[in-house]
Parts: structure tokens; C-alpha cells; sequence
């Protein structure tokens, strides 16, 4: 424990000290650890603000819990200028750097674990009782900014090592109280991006239904380009992600940076990390393909570094949750997609535990208090050498098809369109 004058420079120096000569002294690779750094958000002039959280002088360098880590090769646009021109000019090629980074232990459930409550806390203020106490290291000072009535919505931490090598990037998803247990001023925002990212057309659900753009036709018909002109409003939160992302890389420029979210901020952590080739981990995320092709994202040689975690009894991340009566429908969300990018770690929990399907569990809180509570065993959790697994292999989404009931096409001419976005 550090003296409580010490000067926070001197904590980090002799911090990552410490923490380089007990990875020396074990030889395998010492878990990272990891301090709340930073709160972020988006102030109502659409600029990402951070709120400071210094680290205070006790259990500074006593840190209990750590985010194990294994190799992950990447692929990162050479160019980001090139990245972000080609969207919009396909004659434009984007050339790819591969690089091996640390990333995430995601077959470690501690580590998922760790990851899921950092996600979790980004849906609320510390002096909450739903603030998880991640030891004595996280620290629980923060200021409320992204919650105020007029505030964009797009809020969450960033955490640190005490030398700065690797950055978490946290982000909140879905503010509503049949979700998550609580709803506030940040739902409407939400609610457009979720309807906007996820739907098959604009939250077409039925005919009584108010879109959230003007681009559904007729009989299931849909204007692709209109679509397109939609997503690409630079007030909508994949933009918002881009600026945060390098802000974050303005601050911390030799820091390798990971994200992670649930529901709609896990997929938003997904195509953030897609586009600077950064590991992500998105529990309970919508399938956000469909959005990554709409928003003519160049696709990498490989998107191995995005890890998707979800369980059978949530209908949201299977695009199932459809249809007028069903429980999202009746909530105003039109959660339609269903295929993911990356890799998938599928929790067969209706098959093996008998849970049954419900809205319900789609909660961070299920995730952390039920879901990774204990090492995967729900009947097919023994490998072949009869030991548990901490967490079940990759599912593989074969054959994985969204809204194919639906037609796309250049009805209106999509140079010409005037495609009007609703809901802001």
C-alpha cells in the first residue's frame, strides 16, 4: 500500500514496477491490472468529454482482481483515411497492417467475468447500489456526465494498467427498465441507434408502427440506399465511437486498447473494433453484420479479435425477440438482426440449465450474477480428458441469414433520395 502522499506519477512509476517483476519472477504471463481511469461521454455540442478518476492512495497497488491475456493477431487499416473514403467510394482499396497484440484471455471465465462487471458499471453512477465493488484498485469516483436530460447518451469508463499498456474502453448499452432494470434520460437516443442498427428497415414492424426513417417502401420492400444515408448521420452513435476511439488514442498513443459492452453496446464496441482492429468482447450484443455492411465497413482479412458472448434463453442477440406482440415490439425496439461478427461463445443455457426463454435475461447483472457465476458445466461442459471447461467452445453461426423475407433495392435513386431520419 502506497503512503497517502505520494504523488500519483510516482504510484503509476513504481506501480508498473512492481507489476513487470512479478510477470519476471512466475513466468507465465502475469494477469493485467487494470484501474477506473476515466469516465466518458458526449455533452449536448456532440463533443466526448472525460471526467477524471484520480486513483486514491489505498490498495493502489493491491489490486485482487485481473484480466488474464493471450495473443490475438489483428488487422488495422494502414490508412484511416483511406479506411473512412473507401465507405463511401468502393473503387478505393484499403491495405491492412497485421499485428499480434494482447488481448483478453476470453476462454478464462474470471476474465469474462472481470470484463462483464466493467461493462456493467457504465450503466450507473458509483453511489448506486448496482455499483459492482471490483476490489480495492477500481476506484468509485466519478461525476455524472451522459445522464443529464440533454445529454446524447453514449457513456462509459476507461480503465488502465498502472503503465498505461493497456487501455479498456467500456461501453453503456440500452437505458431501458425491461432490459437492464432501469431506464433514464438517455432511452430515446438508445432506442434510435437500436432501431436504427438492428432492424430490417427502419423498425418496420407492422403497419401502426411510427419508422425511425423514411425508407420502407411496400411489401416488405426497402430502399438500400436510403438505408445507407441513415446510418451515416454523424450524430448516431458507430460515429460518436470513432471520435472516442481517438480521443482515447490521443491520450494513451503506445497504449494497445481493447473494448467491451452488452446489448447495443457490445455491438457498438464490435464496430469500433472492427474499424481500428481493436479486441473486443460484446456480451448479449444484437448481430451487428448487418449494420457493419450498411455502414460500408471495409472488412479486414480477419475479425478473429471480435468475441461475441451470449446465451440461448436471450432472444435479443439470436434475433428472436420479432414480431408485434413479442416483448421487444411492445417496448418500442424493433431487434430484428441476428448474425455477429467475429467469433461466438454461445452458452446453451435453455438446453443444458432449462432456462426458459425471457426478455429478462438479457441483463448484464443475469450475465454476471447467474451466467458467469461458475465454470460452464451444463451437461456438456467435460471435455474429452473429463475436466470442466471454464467456458464452452466457439459456436459457429452457420448458415446465418438476417431479414431474408425482405427485398433491398435502389427504389428511389439514392442519389437523388431525400431520406429523412426521425426520433432526434
Amino acid at each position: 500500500m502506497f503512503p497517502s502522499l505520494l504523488p500519483n506519477a510516482l504510484q503509476y512509476l513504481l506501480a508498473s514496477w512492481l507489476w513487470s517483476k512479478d510477470s519476471l519472477s512466475h513466468g507465465p504471463p502475469t494477469p493485467l491490472r487494470f484501474q477506473l481511469r476515466h469516465q466518458h461521454a458526449v455533452s449536448n455540442s456532440s463533443r466526448i468529454v472525460f471526467s477524471d478518476v484520480h486513483p486514491g492512495s489505498s490498495g493502489f497497488a493491491a489490486e485482487e482482481y485481473g484480466v488474464s491475456t493471450r495473443p490475438v493477431t489483428v488487422h488495422r487499416p494502414a490508412s484511416h483515411e483511406r479506411f473512412f473514403s473507401s465507405r463511401f467510394n468502393s473503387l478505393i482499396s484499403v491495405p491492412w497492417d497485421e499485428a499480434e497484440v494482447e488481448g483478453p484471455n476470453i476462454h478464462d471465465r474470471e476474465t469474462l467475468l472481470t470484463l462483464a462487471k466493467m461493462t456493467s458499471n457504465a450503466y450507473t453512477e458509483p453511489e448506486n447500489s448496482d455499483w459492482y465493488d471490483l476490489g480495492p484498485g477500481w476506484q468509485n469516483r466519478t461525476y455524472p456526465f451522459g445522464w443529464e436530460p440533454d445529454a446524447d447518451g453514449f457513456r462509459g469508463h476507461v480503465f488502465a494498467t498502472p503503465d498505461n499498456s493497456t487501455i479498456v474502453i467500456s461501453v453503456k448499452g440500452t437505458s431501458a427498465g425491461w432490459l437492464v432494470g432501469g431506464g433514464g434520460p438517455t432511452v430515446k437516443k438508445d432506442k434510435l441507434n437500436d432501431n436504427l442498427l438492428f432492424s430490417c428497415c427502419c423498425a418496420r414492424v407492422g403497419p401502426t408502427w411510427s419508422t425511425v426513417c423514411d425508407c420502407y417502401e411496400d411489401s416488405y420492400k426497402c430502399d438500400q440506399g436510403c438505408l445507407e444515408k441513415s446510418l451515416a448521420e454523424d450524430s448516431l452513435f458507430y460515429s460518436i465511437g470513432t471520435n472516442l476511439f481517438y480521443n482515447v488514442t490521443y491520450m494513451y498513443p503506445n497504449s494497445n486498447i481493447w473494448l467491451v459492452g452488452h446489448s447495443l453496446g457490445g455491438s457498438l464496441a464490435s464496430l469500433i473494433g472492427v474499424t481500428f482492429g481493436a479486441p473486443a468482447v460484446a456480451f448479449e450484443a444484437p448481430g451487428e453484420k448487418m449494420a457493419a455492411r450498411r455502414l460500408h465497413l471495409p472488412s479486414p482479412p480477419s475479425v478473429q479479435h471480435i468475441t461475441h458472448i451470449y446465451h440461448t434463453a436471450d432472444p435479443i442477440p439470436q434475433g428472436a425477440c420479432t414480431g408485434v406482440s413479442s416483448s421487444c415490439a411492445i417496448g418500442g425496439y424493433a431487434l430484428e438482426s441476428k448474425c455477429h461478427l467475429g467469433r461466438v461463445i454461445r452458452y446453451d443455457t435453455v438446453t443444458q440449465l432449462r432456462w426458459p426463454v425471457d426478455v429478462r435475461t438479457h441483463g448484464i447483472r443475469v450475465i454476471v450474477e447467474k451466467l458467469l457465476a461458475s465454470d460452464w458445466d451444463g451437461g456438456d461442459g467435460d471435455d474429452k480428458n473429463g475436466t470442466h471447461k471454464d467456458v464452452p467452445d466457439f459456436y459457429d453461426e452457420e448458415d446465418c441469414v438476417d431479414c431474408y423475407s425482405w427485398e433491398y433495392g435502389d427504389y428511389r435513386n439514392a442519389s437523388l433520395a431525400s431520406c429523412q431520419l426521425k426520433g432526434l
